[in-house]
């Protein structure tokens, strides 16, 4: 049994071959996918590794229990998350207020199939305000350096202000596009528009000083 918790109680395995990593991305996959459909509590570690089509013993060698491998899928989140927010903030160099609305606009909407899972999982755990904060942290600052990128004179508060309501926009269209969500088929295009004149009037060239 002392063998068996300390197994359990180990830190996930990093592979160092391309296999290996092939294999743990394949395991991810399969846990976001099983954790969605079925909630986190109902999913089991034996119904995780038969989607992955691998046997059980490889997903513990990996993932020595589920709430590590409930821990790999946030941090990996997190990290698909910042890569989206750095290549906009590279993108907002060229683009025009209107174009930068279109493109956060729609991101939450397009991470939305990995965000199930992380969703799920936050539902069954006590520390879930913490970590939504933290998400929701990351993704003030993503924004932010995105409108500072487009507009490099915008002021550091109104920046932080600004953000604030893109993220709820973002937010908003998910609940939009959601399959059965109480909308009109053409709200999603008047949420769009009402994003990109609001950035156009912030950003823009004739935007009101501070």
């Amino acid at each position: 049994m002392a063998s068996t918790l300390s197994s359990r109680n180990r830190e996930p395995l990093q592979p160092q071959r391309e296999v290996g990593r092939r294999r743990v991305t394949d395991l991810k996959e399969a846990a976001a996918a099983v954790i969605q459909e079925r909630g986190f509590e109902a999913a089991t570690m034996a119904e995780i590794a038969a989607r992955a089509d691998t046997r059980i013993g490889s997903l513990y060698r990996f993932f020595p229990s589920k709430e590590a491998l409930a821990e790999a899928l946030m941090q990996h989140y997190a990290e698909v998350l910042q890569a989206e927010y750095d290549v906009i903030r590279t993108r907002a160099a060229d683009a025009a207020p209107e174009e930068l609305a279109d493109i956060l606009i729609d991101l939450l909407v397009q991470l939305y199939p990995q965000a199930g899972a992380v969703t799920a999982l936050l539902d069954s755990r006590t520390d879930s305000t913490e970590i939504r904060l933290r998400f929701r942290s990351q993704a003030l600052a993503g924004i932010k350096a995105a409108l500072k990128t487009c507009a490099p004179t915008l002021d550091d508060r109104e920046a932080d202000d600004i953000a604030a309501v893109v993220l709820n926009n973002m937010k908003t269209m998910v609940g939009m596009t959601m399959k059965g969500a109480p909308t009109s088929p053409g709200a999603p295009d008047e949420l769009r528009l009402m994003n990109r004149l609001y950035l156009a009037a912030k950003l823009g060239p004739g935007r009101p000083a501070v």
